[in-house]
């Protein structure tokens, strides 16, 4: 869990500083913490939202108002290309006066120390695509956690073609969105894409000046391989970064001076530590570097008069320490720190504000003492290493293991380089242990432990650790969370063997794997309660969508009815108006003593009634018609024909009278329905 929760951590923080161009390790991360590792809060805490412009360095004025409290300007701005590269002390002291100037955090930071190399690489898997536009080709690498959005921002600065009128073609998915991540179309490594532009019609190319203007203004990927950790950083920097700044923050990373740091990569142009990225001739956008640290051999006269820390001391010089006194003998030279010019930084700067500013110096010092071999400490809060190993999934739980360093003890150097440092006692630790560490040297720091300890675990662990005395340091305590309270399963003193430290580490995990069993079959049997729980509430949800719907189709089905009977119900009622209205129309019936010619009509209709009626013989056609639509019988749906011969009466001219058509004296007709 806490590999995860540190591999996660480490994205954020290569994203935070891709967006905001803050390539200060310790600020970024604190910039984060400020906002509980929030990316999208903590980049909108740096980049001003009316404008959306990047600012990595602050100004006064600016920071006076931010939301991360005042700086000074010489903690805002950056140190000029051409200035020389700062010693380690000047490196520490500045690192400890940015660490002060920034407010403290309870939340967890990121460890950037020995995440799985597969893991790094799986999560930075780089994409390659050969871009075709007219004359040109592009080649654009991304990781494929970025959009075609991107790509296509990238090759708007390329070929000078806005977004909106650009069109990627070439995808084996058809066509995309911008919004689309690549990591969703599981391309291959290598990709080739073109670009068309049907609104834009053909010009000269841009000239090589604007060009390389364009490449000034972009984002360089550094793959940077760390030889002795044998693990890549992927790294993010503006073209406008010198040399020098990318290898005081691969400083900050591996924890090697500047001075001390040994590259392979860079091309033969780039012979100033004072060049920008943008002239030194590396490749665009990635290029790959590989750094380590140089060899004694190497070393300047200058460096190799420098004071060095004993990493290993022998039972024979551990047993004579303790003498070292009574010869008159500086403890301190048999460790190699007699010299009064040659003094070893401390382990923690004094009351320094940010716990994880201090943690981070500590892990660095350590290593510059004791060697990379360390467990891997947790930067980040007390309460935060807490939450992390107790209170996660019972199966990624872990033991707490809080190391207490103290530089007056003459314990301290063997028990580091000899136990802390030993391969079975790093790999048990980072296997089983949320590792936290502190120095009490400093009595303001020792204070501020007991006030942790004391909030955290009980004014009993502080207690405890108060009666130490100084040479027993250093101290391991082993802590164990259990549902109410937390448990101090063990303290280990300085005064120990690295087999004696390996059993009381696996004593402990004994008793903590039984309670670990306990936690995870209780919540077991919670989650399959819950599981349960939620299937019943998914099969109610699931039949209260089958009645709604069942209740819907019903509801339609019935509107749909009741629509067909007004429809059918208007119909009739317009039939009947027409009806009605022919009917009035018709001239009266002619009396059969009448001077004019009568002709007497008899019409049997389907159903096998006969309508009677007489017509006058200079009558027309249409009102023979119209007499049979009034009686419900209308010419577009009816037709009336001659018994014998058969003739179709609708067929004649509606202005021919009844003699024209031969209906006089009297005719028999019969109404037929039309197909």
């Amino acid at each position: 869990m806490a590999s995860d929760s540190n591999m996660d951590r480490e994205m954020i923080l290569a994203d935070f500083q891709a967006c905001t161009g803050i390539d200060n390790i310790a600020e970024a991360i604190t910039l984060l913490e400020l906002n509980n590792w929030d990316l999208v809060a903590a980049i909108n805490g740096v980049i001003p939202q009316e404008n959306g412009i990047l600012q990595s360095n602050f100004s006064s004025e600016a920071t006076q108002t931010g939301p991360y409290g005042p700086h000074s300007q010489s903690e805002a701005t950056a140190p000029t290309p051409s200035a020389p590269p700062p010693s380690e002390s000047e490196l520490a002291s500045a690192s400890a006066s940015a660490s002060s100037s920034l407010p403290s955090s309870s939340s967890p930071a990121f460890c950037p120390v020995q995440p799985s190399r597969h893991i790094v690489e799986r999560q930075s898997r780089m994409l390659n695509f050969h871009v075709e536009y007219r004359q040109r080709s592009i080649e654009v690498v991304l990781e494929e956690a970025s959009t075609v959005g991107d790509i296509k921002t990238i090759l708007e600065t390329e070929l000078q073609v806005p977004v909106s009128k650009m069109q990627l073609k070439g995808w084996k998915s058809g066509d995309v969105s911008d919004s689309t991540v690549l990591r969703s179309l599981h391309l291959p490594k290598n990709n080739s894409l073109y670009v068309l532009t049907p609104d834009i019609a053909p010009s000269a190319s841009t000239s090589q000046s604007s060009a390389q203007q364009g490449l000034s203004n972009q984002n360089y990927l550094l793959v940077i391989s760390h030889r002795e950790a044998q693990r890549d950083y992927n790294l993010n920097f503006p073209a406008s970064k010198t040399i020098q700044e990318v290898k005081r923050n691969i400083s900050d990373l591996t924890n090697i001076p500047v001075r001390h740091q040994q590259w392979d990569g860079w091309p033969a142009s780039a012979s100033d530590d004072s060049m920008t990225l943008a002239v030194s001739g590396i490749s665009f956008p990635c290029h790959h570097l590989t750094v380590c640290r140089r060899s004694s051999s190497a070393l300047t006269v200058d460096q190799t008069d420098e004071c060095t820390d004993v990493h290993m001391v022998s039972d024979s010089e551990g047993d004579d320490f303790e003498d070292a006194p009574e010869f008159g003998v500086d403890e301190s030279e048999i460790f190699g720190m007699g010299s009064s010019t040659c003094r070893k930084s401390p382990m923690m700067p004094e009351n320094s504000e940010n716990e994880g500013d201090a943690l981070l110096h500590f892990t660095a010092e350590f290593s510059r003492r004791y060697g990379d071999c360390h467990p891997v400490f947790y930067i980040g809060t007390l309460e935060a290493a807490s939450q992390e190993a107790f209170y996660g999934k019972a199966r990624d739980r872990k033991l707490l293991a809080i190391y207490l360093h103290n530089d007056e003890s003459v314990l301290s150097n063997v028990f580091c380089s000899q136990m802390m440092c030993a391969d079975s006692i790093v790999s048990y630790l980072s296997q089983n242990f949320i590792t936290w560490a502190w120095d009490v040297s400093k009595e303001a720091n020792k204070a501020r432990l007991l006030t942790m300890c004391t909030r955290h675990f009980g004014s009993v662990v502080a207690q405890t650790i108060r009666m130490y005395k100084t040479d027993q340091f250093p101290l391991l305590l082993i802590v164990m969370g259990k549902r109410t309270s937390n448990e101090v399963l063990n303290v280990i003193q300085g005064n120990t063997t690295v087999d004696e430290l390996m059993m009381r580490l696996m004593g402990a995990m004994e008793i903590f794997t039984a309670q670990q069993q306990e936690d995870i079959k209780d919540e077991d049997e919670r989650e399959a309660r819950e599981l349960v729980k939620r299937e019943q509430d998914e099969a109610y949800r699931l039949s209260l969508e089958a009645d709604r719907k069942k209740r819907e189709a019903q509801e339609r089905e019935e509107a749909e009815q009741v629509r067909q009977e007004r429809i059918k119900k208007e119909q009739e009622e317009e039939r009947e108006a027409i009806r009605l209205s022919l009917e009035q129309a018709l001239p009266p019936e002619p009396k059969e003593e009448g001077e004019e010619p009568i002709s007497k009509l008899r019409i049997r209709t389907p159903s096998g009634e006969f309508l009677e009626r007489r017509f006058l013989g200079s009558c027309k056609l249409q009102v023979l018609f119209d007499f049979v639509a009034s009686k419900g019988y209308p010419s577009d749906e009816f037709k009336l024909l001659t018994t014998f011969p058969r003739r179709n009466i609708t067929q004649l001219d509606p202005a021919w009278n009844l003699l024209e058509a031969k209906l006089f004296p009297q005719e028999t007709l019969f109404l037929e329905a039309k197909e």
